[in-house]
């Protein structure tokens, strides 16, 4: 059984850069074909896929927020990360990480979540 456990601070004040940990257990986050998510929700609206890593390290970012993204990981941890810099009030989301299998040209499944974890950026 996979597990995905979302980490990190949860108030971050305005400008600063947001940091989320994903720490994965019973499968390892270099296994051929699964691509490893962050996906956030803001109070009262949908879902936002903010980008991936791939089993290779490959990343992939959402086009509104590639600006101001980063994910990389630590495979020693089985760990992966997001960096957001530049935070303001509208970044407060609940942020999920999730695993996706991907099927090729461009289709994924996604088959694990973490619970989430509640960001406020407010000073």
């Amino acid at each position: 059984q996979v597990q995905l456990q979302e980490s990190g601070p949860g108030l971050v004040k305005p400008s600063q850069t947001l940091s989320l940990t994903c720490t994965v257990s019973g499968g390892s986050i270099t296994t051929n074909y699964y691509v490893w998510t962050w996906i956030r929700q803001p109070p009262g609206k949908g879902l936002e896929w903010m980008g991936a890593i791939g089993y290779s390290g490959s990343t992939w970012y959402g086009p509104s927020l590639k600006s101001r993204t980063s994910i990389s990981r630590d495979t020693s941890k089985n760990q992966f990360t997001l960096q957001l810099s530049s935070v303001t009030p509208e970044d407060t989301a609940l942020y999920f990480c999730a695993r996706a299998l991907d099927y090729g040209w461009g289709s994924w499944e996604y088959d694990y979540w973490g619970q989430g974890t509640q960001v406020t950026v407010s000073s």
